[in-house]
């Protein structure tokens, strides 16, 4: 058994935002039935790498999923659309705003149709405001919302996050808020419409830096890998490689001091609190570093912490798919010969998310929906079929 075991979801997003949240509940037991326009998802082209006609891009975001495609824009692909709801709990969906209301197919229509659904837009600014029903994009909304202003070194320009990290957080709150939305409807039997945009995503990670400027903090100026409030928070040279450390109280930093053999420093009035250590961190990093130089980034950072310091070398990512730790966390998931993917983050006791499906290829389960739905001749020709 899965969590959601029994739960029926028509995942008709593309991209990442919505398949990822897709991809979040078919992993804890959804039937998730994903739609695919006639192109199909535009990350199928986003390689190499490739495999078969999928990129590594739309691999990563689709598995457990049955693959159909349906061409919207004619009244027949609408109208099995709406077949396929009568049975479901939850619409997944990211077509700009006012593209189902064209279609006759919006939010109020398909409540008055379907008035359990719970319906899942992932958006790039929302319905309002000045900006509602504009697309957004990733990087895009990382300049916009300040995510860009808080990365980079000191004295560079701003930089982008490395990782789509408002796609995929804009995912995971379309799974929370879609997964809150089915738990109401346990007491109202109601759906109801869920909204989970780029902007107001991007906004929500802005932590600390917007409570910081709330209370008169100021803007934040770039500062590499340094804690806008932590010190030392930071990377450090060691002999040969790089460690991060991440020492967030005076236990810490006085055990930080005893494992690097300057336990003198840790009665430093200069280093006596973190916000002294803040103003005093450029005398900091000499100090630590002087005392890093004489270990191993790998070796002196287990060294560490196992005697209670959070610290960590800072590796890539050969060496975390490799690491003991990420397969005993069960992080890699294989399925048949050809399907390698990253596991689940969340682990449930008695329900653990399982894999049962690689990704599908363009229109892979056609036939079978055809079959289910009773489609045949002429009926059938609404599901297109595979390219």
């Amino acid at each position: 058994m899965s969590a959601l075991d029994g739960l029926i979801v028509i995942d008709a997003s593309r991209v990442l935002g919505g398949p990822y949240c897709g991809q979040i509940l078919a992993d804890h037991g959804a039937r998730v039935i994903k739609i695919e326009p006639p192109q199909g998802d535009e990350t199928r082209l986003w390689g190499p790498p490739f495999q078969g006609d999928a990129a590594s891009y739309f691999i990563g975001l689709n598995r457990n999923k049955e693959g159909i495609a349906l061409d919207f824009s004619q009244e027949s692909g609408r109208a099995f659309l709406l077949q396929l709801l009568e049975g479901a709990d939850v619409f997944i969906e990211n077509f700009k705003t006012g593209t189902l209301e064209k279609w006759g197919i919006g939010r109020d229509e398909l409540r008055e149709r379907f008035p359990r659904l719970v319906h899942v837009r992932v958006s790039g600014f929302g319905e309002d405001g000045p900006y509602g029903g504009r697309p957004g994009y990733d990087a895009a909304i990382q300049a916009l919302c300040g995510i860009m202003s808080v990365n980079g070194e000191a004295g560079g320009q701003p930089l982008r996050v490395g990782i789509p990290v408002v796609d995929i957080v804009t995912g995971l709150n379309a799974a929370l808020g879609c997964l809150l939305a089915l738990q109401e409807r346990e007491k109202s039997g109601l759906g109801q419409f869920v909204e989970a945009a780029l902007y107001d995503c991007g906004i929500s990670l802005m932590h600390p830096h917007l409570p910081n400027y709330y209370l008169g903090g100021g803007l934040p100026k770039l500062a590499g890998n340094a804690h806008p409030n932590i010190t030392p928070y930071d990377t450090y040279a060691c002999k040969d490689a790089d460690i991060f450390l991440a020492v967030g109280n005076n236990g810490q930093f006085r055990k930080l001091c005893e494992v690097l053999g300057i336990p003198e420093q840790a009665d430093e009035p200069r280093f006596a609190t973190n916000a002294d250590r803040k103003t005093n961190r450029p005398y900091l990093r000499e100090v630590l570093e002087a005392a890093l130089s004489r270990h191993v980034a790998a070796d002196i950072a287990e060294t560490l912490i196992t005697s209670g310091v959070p610290c960590a070398p800072v590796r890539t990512l050969d060496q975390v798919v490799e690491d003991p730790h990420t397969q005993a966390r069960g992080m890699i998931v294989d399925i048949g010969e050809t399907y390698r993917g990253t596991a689940s983050p969340i682990k449930l006791e008695r329900t653990p998310a399982s894999y049962r499906k690689a990704p599908p290829s363009f229109a892979e389960d056609s036939e079978a929906i055809a079959r289910e739905f009773n489609l045949e001749g002429e009926a059938a020709s609404v599901l297109l079929r595979k390219k």
